[in-house]
Order: structure tokens, then C-alpha cells, then sequence
């Protein structure tokens, strides 16, 4: 069953771009194909983070456990679509020029919020093998961490980015600021359940 629904969301994951493409081909992506590219490419890169975030939420507040097995193909997939993000500005807007790229990561915040969110999604997609958590043991859990600090760049980007505290941006920014503050006060409940009680003499 698990085993199913894996193969069901690995496709429903590649639906959109595969639209993109198909877009790309017939010309239907409207009058500013690069910028179209670019912008569904960034959206789904944070649904996916999102999703992916969503996962121990969910799994806590239901007691779902099995749900935890879908978390790492939402957070590839999330760095998938962050690199076509990332590509796709480079190509279409830089033409590949390394150094054009680095210069508009050190003058438009947007830009630099955005790439070191990419920055950050790297390492957690490279160690997301089962052979890697078995490896780094309690410090894949420290290291993958690194995705709360990705989610509140991503944010940062996406706001800056359409210049705009309204609509998405705000939306995408609350559920960031719901799905991290969740895991604050579960941190909290937690460590008060653990306190050892003081008896008083």
C-alpha cells in the first residue's frame, strides 16, 4: 500500500513540470515563457518544502507514523524544483555567466536569500539515503534541522522577490511561521513533561 502511494505521488510530483515542458513546447506559457518557468518552479519548490515540513505535524497529531516514510521524496522534490528555480533564472536571465550570477547574489537580497536557501537544501538532498542517516547517526537529525532555516529563507526570497506583503507571500510566510512554531512549542510541552519535580522538603 505504502509501497503504491509512493509511486502515485512520485508522478503527481512530476505533473508540473512535465506541464512546463509541455507549455514550453506548444507555446503556452504566456508572454514571458522564462519568467513563467521561473515562477511555477519556485511555487511548487516551496509547496514541496511545505509539505515536507507538514509531515511531523501531521504524524504527531494523528499518530500516523507511516506517514513519515513520503517525507523524503517531498523534500527531494523540493530541492528538485529549487534547482530548475535556481537553472532556470541562471540560464534565461544570466545566460550561465558564473560571474554575473555571483554578482546578483551580492547586490539583490532576493536573490542571495533565495540561493542560500538552495545552499542549505544541498547537503540535506545529498545525505537523504538511508546509508547517510546510518553514517551520520544523531547528527543527520542536527544537520537536516537546516531546513527550518531554508523554509524562512525561501520566504524571504518569495516576498522580496514580488515585492508584494499580500496574497502568496503572506500565506506561504504563515504556514512557514505555523509549521516552525509547532515544532517550538511540541520542543517545550516536551521538555516540561520531562522536568523532574522538586519535592519540597
Amino acid at each position: 500500500m505504502i509501497r503504491a502511494a509512493k509511486v502515485v505521488l512520485f508522478l503527481a510530483a512530476l505533473v508540473p513540470q512535465a506541464l512546463l515542458i509541455r507549455g514550453a513546447i506548444t507555446g503556452d506559457l504566456g508572454v514571458n515563457p522564462a519568467e513563467t518557468i521561473q515562477l511555477e518552479t519556485g511555487r511548487w519548490a516551496f509547496k514541496f518544502l511545505l509539505l515536507s515540513l507538514a509531515v511531523t505535524p501531521v504524524r504527531r497529531l494523528t499518530g500516523w507514523n507511516r506517514i513519515i516514510q513520503f517525507r523524503r521524496m517531498l523534500g527531494l522534490f523540493a530541492f528538485f524544483y529549487a534547482f530548475c528555480h535556481f537553472a532556470a533564472y541562471w540560464s534565461f536571465d544570466l545566460g550561465f555567466a558564473f560571474a554575473a550570477m555571483i554578482g546578483d547574489v551580492l547586490k539583490r537580497p532576493f536573490i542571495a536569500f533565495g540561493f542560500a536557501a538552495l545552499l542549505l537544501m544541498l547537503p540535506l538532498a545529498l545525505t537523504s539515503t538511508k546509508g547517510s542517516i546510518r553514517r551520520l547517526g544523531k547528527r543527520w537529525t542536527q544537520l537536516h534541522r537546516l531546513v527550518y532555516v531554508a523554509a524562512a529563507l525561501a520566504a524571504l526570497h518569495f516576498a522580496l522577490k514580488v515585492k508584494v506583503f499580500t496574497g502568496d507571500p503572506v500565506i506561504y510566510a504563515a504556514l512557514v511561521t505555523v509549521l516552525l512554531g509547532f515544532r517550538v512549542v511540541w520542543y517545550l510541552r516536551k521538555r516540561e513533561r520531562t522536568r523532574p519535580v522538586i519535592q519540597q522538603p
